[in-house]
């Protein structure tokens, strides 16, 4: 499946990200907790956009052998572990609120973390992962790591994460349009990391456009 037309637009996006983490620790390094060994935002629940998910997919594929099944066998507690969460939200259905605190409080392990607290893909991980650390624009709200040393009462810019999520949603539903696919609002649903590095890509598009055999 070629999807390589994406490359030039979703690596200005990952350019735009790492600048703006550079800039944040020039201006305001004492701020930033970010080090080796650290492993905090690597514990939490997020999901990527299918065209993300394609390009993750694509550089765990070219891991070795011993790294990519230390990844699939850290991928069942990971399914595990979110089962347990769905099942607790599921309890929360009429209380958004609650929703909304127990997701950011939850800890899940992304399966790319290893026992030496290192990302096996950090040189490809996604942007979410990129611009951990700094302040960020979400859901119109600024918000950043727990441990990170940024003061409330100090205002400092925040990397646009809405607009970066746009761009992807948007790269997303382009590549069902070139897969033929007439429902391009199924490029809004998001996909775990678990999922992603368990699944042929082929499948992942498939999941979208309902065709488990898609192809190029």
């Amino acid at each position: 499946m070629d999807f390589t037309y994406l490359f030039e637009p979703y690596d200005k996006l990952v350019t735009g990200a790492d600048q703006a983490f550079r800039k944040m620790q020039e201006e305001f390094g004492d701020c930033l907790r970010c080090k080796p060994g650290c492993s905090d935002c690597c514990h939490a629940v997020f999901g990527l956009f299918l065209v993300e998910a394609a390009f993750l997919k694509y550089d765990f594929d070219r891991l070795g052998q011993e790294e990519k099944q230390a990844a699939l066998q850290r991928c069942d507690q990971a399914d595990r572990d979110l089962k347990k969460l769905e099942d607790m939200l599921k309890s929360f259905e009429n209380d958004p609120a609650m929703r909304s605190y127990t997701l950011a409080r939850a800890r899940v392990r992304c399966p790319l973390l290893n026992d030496n607290h290192e990302c096996v893909l950090y040189p490809y991980r996604p942007i979410t992962c990129r611009v951990y650390g700094i302040p960020t624009a979400i859901q119109g709200m600024a918000r950043v790591c727990g441990k990170a040393g940024f003061h409330k009462e100090r205002g400092y810019p925040a990397f646009d994460l809405d607009g970066v999520q746009r761009e992807l949603y948007q790269m997303s539903k382009g590549l069902l349009e070139r897969m033929g696919e007439k429902d391009t609002e199924r490029a809004s649903l998001l996909i775990s990391v678990s999922k992603i590095i368990k699944t042929p890509v082929e499948e992942l598009i498939g999941a979208y456009t309902g065709r488990t055999d898609a192809t190029s």
